[in-house]
């Protein structure tokens, strides 16, 4: 120990001794200034992406300048090409699992140009948000990118010449919608967040605020003038009074969908926010009809019904649900195998199941014989759920959570947290630990439920009077283990419940008109002491059961038309032939006669 004490302050000394003799000044870094550090920084990032770019394949780079031409040539059919099958084929193939290149990367492929690397990193955000996890940095770009699209489309020096496929207009909408949806989910989870994110949070408050994006929506279906558009074509008007009424942006069709599809929406965002009411009310100028454009992308035919039947669930208008719902399902079956290859095909899939759940709630809540089809499919699918709703009772109420939860939109909190007050984030964090069914799902499940408990002894009762056509009050308390004037109570509940506003015969207006019908075809009177029943039964349609089994039929055969026929070999039936027993000729007139005297051949 001593002499490595005496080997340390050995090199003290040695260390003073250079110290003294200058080599201290001599060992200094030499001094830089900024601009020379900029222009080295400079350097340094052209030689990193010089390397990230010779790593793009060469068919990439190829599939980028087709694209980037196509674009500038506004050149529809090579744009949907490019966009629905180049795009998709080479991200299966290079980038399942990774980015694509940044748009500063693949700049020098298209000359720097500011629309097509606008166009590009939507391309890109939107698999990073759909097949990776989408860090702080993507979330605020994204954003960004999004405002210069938008800024770029609504505050230029009059109408772009741009012209993009109507499919992905929608998918600019929606996709710029479903981000603003993930990025309020995220910003909720307080208690996951780091420091540095909740720092970047609390300096970012406008970014995906409701209000921005709200703005966007509004501002592209003003511009557009979709709506005086729209009630100009209603009316019958020329193409040239047309013109005259929606200015020189709504007679683009660039704008002229972007702001069709900004009304669809909006649908979506106030369903997302829970404002049913106004989410039908922005769709006052919208017909549900196959002729509306939103048909022409089935992405968004399937959106905007999915949307409308669920208001119409959070209305308790359960007959309109179940319309809208059987419409749709109707049209997906239809459509289903031609839609097989779509890129969209899962999504279209999930939704589908989603509103089978849903209209397996809304026939337990009214039932109705609307469409034997679709009723035998949502019994396939969720059977279980459907018994225990039929039942009634404390045993349906986690039946109907289960099938809300899973088949509801994914609700969002309008407002961020107070992310600059800490102790309002700390109050927040104790409240989530001890309520964790606080968020916004839960609270629109809990005013679903509202109207579940209420009625939740209805399919009892409705099951004893089924059994009568006349029954005295007494009699039915017993049954119900109840005294008569909660048996009364319970039947103004079950009265009430089969009452409900529906646009039967009104289909020409609002979404939100409609007028009282019954949906019930079991009906009562009550008489002093005697109940007294009614009940109409809706005779079985035919015709959806022979349209269903003549398509199926015609599939089976189909198949068997494409199944090529079993070929025997020649070693097989040379074998056979050999090993078959040789019969003796017959002779004529020696067989066996029938009844009628001739010879059996």
């Amino acid at each position: 120990m001593a002499q490595q004490r005496m080997s340390l302050w050995a090199t003290e000394e040695i260390d003073e001794d250079l110290q003294d003799n200058g080599f201290d000044d001599a060992m200094q870094q030499p001094q830089f200034d900024e601009s020379t550090l900029i222009a080295v920084q400079h350097q340094m990032a052209q030689q990193a992406q010089q390397a990230a770019f010779s790593q793009i394949p060469d068919v990439v780079k190829g599939f980028i300048v087709h694209f980037h031409q196509a674009v500038l040539d506004n050149n529809l059919a090579e744009i949907t090409v490019a966009y629905e099958s180049g795009w998709n084929r080479y991200t299966e193939k290079f980038y399942a699992r990774t980015e694509w290149p940044e748009a500063e990367i693949i700049a020098p492929l298209v000359n720097d140009d500011p629309i097509f690397l606008i166009l590009y990193r939507e391309l890109y955000y939107r698999h990073v948000y759909s097949r990776l996890q989408p860090n702080i940095d993507d979330r605020f770009h994204s954003y960004e990118n999004s405002c210069e699209l938008f800024n770029y489309l609504l505050n230029s020096d009059g109408p772009v010449t741009l012209q993009l496929p109507e499919q992905w207009l929608w998918d600019i909408i929606d996709e710029f919608i479903y981000q603003y949806q993930v990025f309020c989910t995220w910003r909720a989870k307080i208690k996951n967040k780091t420091d540095d994110e909740l720092s970047v949070l609390e300096d970012g408050t406008g970014i995906w605020s409701s209000y921005s994006v709200l703005n966007v929506l509004y501002s592209l279906i003003q511009k557009s003038k979709i709506n005086d558009y729209m009630d100009a074509t209603q009316a019958g008007k020329s193409q040239e009074e047309i013109a005259e009424t929606v200015g020189p942006y709504g007679v683009k069709p660039l704008y002229r969908m972007l702001g069709y599809f900004s009304i669809i929406g909006l649908l979506r965002v106030h369903v997302l926010l829970g404002d049913f009411t106004l989410a039908l009310k922005v769709m006052d100028n919208v017909e549900l009809n196959q002729k509306s454009p939103f048909t022409r992308v089935t992405a968004c035919h399937v959106a905007t019904y999915y949307y409308v039947g669920f208001c119409y669930v959070m209305l308790r208008r359960y007959p309109d649900a179940i319309r809208t719902f059987v419409a749709i399902l109707n049209f997906i079956m239809r459509m289903r195998q031609y839609h097989t290859r779509s890129y969209q095909y899962d999504q279209i899939s999930k939704t589908a199941d989603r509103m089978y759940a849903l209209f397996a709630m809304c026939n337990s809540l009214s039932p109705s014989r609307l469409d034997d089809n679709i009723a035998n499919v949502a019994k396939e699918r969720f059977g279980d759920q459907l018994a225990k709703m039929a039942r009634g009772g404390e045993t349906a109420l986690p039946a109907y959570e289960e099938l809300f939860l899973y088949a509801c939109p994914k609700f969002i909190n309008a407002n961020s947290p107070p992310f600059e007050d800490p102790n309002a984030i700390a109050q927040m964090l104790t409240e989530a630990e001890n309520a964790p069914t606080a968020d916004p799902a839960h609270r629109q499940l809990k005013l679903f439920l509202s109207d579940v408990i209420a009625q939740q002894s209805t399919p009892t009762l409705r099951s004893f009077l089924k059994l009568y056509t006349s029954l005295g009050s007494k009699k039915l308390a017993n049954f119900l283990d109840v005294d008569e004037e909660e048996m009364i109570q319970e039947m103004m509940v079950m009265k009430q419940c089969s009452r409900s506003v529906s646009r039967v015969g009104t289909e020409g207006g609002s979404l939100l008109d409609g007028q009282m019908i019954t949906t019930s075809d079991l009906n009562f009177v009550i008489d002093e002491n005697m109940v007294h029943i009614a009940e109409s039964t809706v005779g079985r349609r035919y015709a959806g059961w022979f349209i269903k089994n003549t398509e199926r039929t015609q599939r089976i055969f189909d198949d068997l038309k494409t199944t090529p026929l079993p070929t025997p070999s020649k070693t097989t039936s040379f074998q056979q032939a050999e090993s078959a027993p040789t019969k003796p000729p017959v002779k004529a007139g020696t067989g066996p006669k029938v009844a009628w005297g001739a010879v059996k051949a």
